[in-house]
């Protein structure tokens, strides 16, 4: 996978793991090793080895931006677990400019439709899916205008050839909703303060106090028993103390 430390400054692929974990007042209570970088697909099986550990899932999951997937949502929703999980645009949309004016699309429910700026109406012309790297799938409806040729918004509109299409995931939508009101309540922002000093610590830690930047072995069974001699060496030294 690229690595952030990519000195030759070419996106170069290096072999290396996603290395995933859970904290408690800064101790180690689950990690999990993955072969890709993406944060969000890690989730659902970190979360599944936390239950098989504890026999329970926490009350309330913390995560930053990267994990707010509609997958990891409804994960969460199933199981009871209130999501504190930034969606990617999550912390742009609190700091966005309050004098620039945004322009949402009119939904008309009744009539399954969408109306541009200019109030011309986008007709639903199908739905699609995407599948995720776990399985999961997610359902697009689709609009399209009628005519976009000659709009005097088309250049700061629509990008693409042809009448603009617009792909919307209702479901995630409603999760984004959800998760909006729980970052922003009282706790949500208790527990978003605790993340930074919660989990980063750990991770500097091990990478910067106590030196460790590169597997010594190779393997996904034995770099993982490297991180659980990590993860038990932090956890008692911090006891100890």
């Amino acid at each position: 996978m690229r690595m952030k430390e990519d000195y030759m400054k070419n996106g170069q692929l290096k072999p290396g793991y996603n290395v995933q974990i859970s904290t408690n007042n800064q101790y180690i209570v689950n990690y999990s090793h993955h072969p890709n970088p993406t944060d969000y697909n890690t989730f659902p099986s970190h979360m599944e080895q936390f239950s098989k550990l504890y026999n329970h899932l926490p009350p309330a999951v913390v995560a930053d931006a990267g994990y707010g997937s509609e997958e990891n949502y409804a994960l969460m929703e199933k199981f009871g677990v209130d999501a504190y999980l930034k969606y990617n645009y999550f912390d742009k949309e609190q700091h966005k400019d309050k004098n620039k004016i945004i322009i949402d699309l009119y939904y008309n429910a009744e009539q399954d439709c969408y109306y541009c700026q200019m109030g011309q109406k986008m007709r639903y012309i199908g739905t699609r899916e995407k599948k995720s790297d776990n399985g999961f799938v997610q359902k697009y409806k689709n609009y399209q205008a009628i005519r976009c040729e000659g709009c005097p918004l088309r250049g700061g509109c629509n990008q693409q050839m042809g009448n603009r299409i617009l792909s919307v995931n209702l479901s995630l939508k409603d999760y984004k909703s959800k998760a909006t009101e729980l970052l922003k309540s009282e706790k949500g922002l208790y527990y978003r303060s605790k993340r930074g000093v919660d989990v980063e610590p750990v991770f500097g830690n091990i990478k910067y106090n106590k030196g460790f930047r590169r597997f010594l072995l190779k393997g996904i069974d034995k770099t993982e028993i490297e991180t659980g001699l990590l993860a038990l060496a932090h956890n008692l030294a911090k006891r100890a103390k």
